[in-house]
């Protein structure tokens, strides 16, 4: 009787546990893990690519990869994107790595999550294709007035600041809390950075889904595409992913908001749901 033989996880790897991982083998392969610092992980995160990660900080999470995942699909044409409050760079990363042509801005006020975005950026052989910009979004000099997206990312920290238990380490609460604005701020960052036709994709609870749609018709958006993500199967939804345009790049015949099937992400024994386990490896992660 064969065995199946269980592959560790090497770098550069053809196959992890039967999987055929897609995509380019990336530089930093060479030197793995390379100027790995006490407390820094260096995780697989699209394929190839890898993302340096506080062990006890901040880390990227279903919220990251679903958003990069929905953005990346629903946008027809991408050559530019920005991601707003981008943190280590998880959505960004993944989006790269899906969007092979296109030119990224990302933008954080947390300098150790910019260095560890920018090790990642180095790792995955980024350098050319990356401007990561250390500032507050919500000022005018990060991001100028003359710079228009194809693409625009937000994933805003859910919970206004005393709303809730803030965490054990100061990248943690500035993630989860509105320490820099919220999901208000977002949209109206969004909308004027928005080429024609570009999108703007985020990420919010759902039960919160009345603050996008007011944030989003203060800003001039329209939610065209929604979809709530359920964490396993018979519980009611968290999250939800959101697809908008800028109501004047729209025709006046678009009103309604398109409600998706929600998507879940485990089925109730606990197992990757059979949809989810598909668009993982869209995004390059084994299922």
């Amino acid at each position: 009787m064969s065995v199946e033989r269980r592959v560790e996880d090497i770098p550069g790897a053809p196959f992890f546990r039967s999987w055929a991982r897609p995509g380019i083998v990336p530089p930093g392969v060479a030197d793995y893990p390379g100027p790995l610092q006490e407390g820094e992980t260096l995780d697989a995160i699209s394929g190839h690519y890898r993302l340096y990660q506080l062990r006890k900080g901040h880390r990227f999470s279903t919220d990251d990869v679903t958003l990069a995942w929905y953005g990346t699909s629903w946008s027809a044409s991408v050559r530019t994107v920005l991601d707003l409050g981008s943190g280590i760079g998880s959505v960004a990363m993944v989006a790269a790595w899906r969007l092979t042509g296109a030119k990224f801005v990302t933008v954080e006020a947390q300098e150790a999550s910019v260095m560890l975005a920018r090790k990642s950026v180095r790792y995955n052989g980024l350098e050319d294709r990356f401007d990561i910009r250390l500032g507050d979004f919500r000022g005018d000099a990060v991001v100028t007035a003359d710079e228009k997206f194809d693409l625009v990312f937000g994933s805003p920290p859910y919970f206004p600041l005393g709303t809730g238990v803030e965490g054990d380490h100061p990248q943690k609460i500035a993630c989860r809390f509105e320490t820099r604005g919220g999901i208000e701020d977002y949209c109206l960052k969004a909308a004027p950075h928005l080429s024609l036709g570009g999108w703007f994709a985020c990420v919010f609870p759902e039960e919160q889904r009345s603050r996008v749609e007011a944030a989003a018709a203060a800003s001039g958006l329209k939610i065209v595409r929604h979809r709530a993500v359920i964490a396993r199967e018979g519980e009611p939804p968290l999250l939800a992913l959101f697809a908008m345009l800028r109501r004047d790049h729209l025709p006046p015949t678009v009103t309604e908001t398109w409600e998706e099937p929600p998507l879940t992400i485990r089925r109730a024994d606990g197992t990757v749901h059979p949809e989810y386990a598909a668009i993982k490896l869209s995004f390059g992660f084994p299922p």
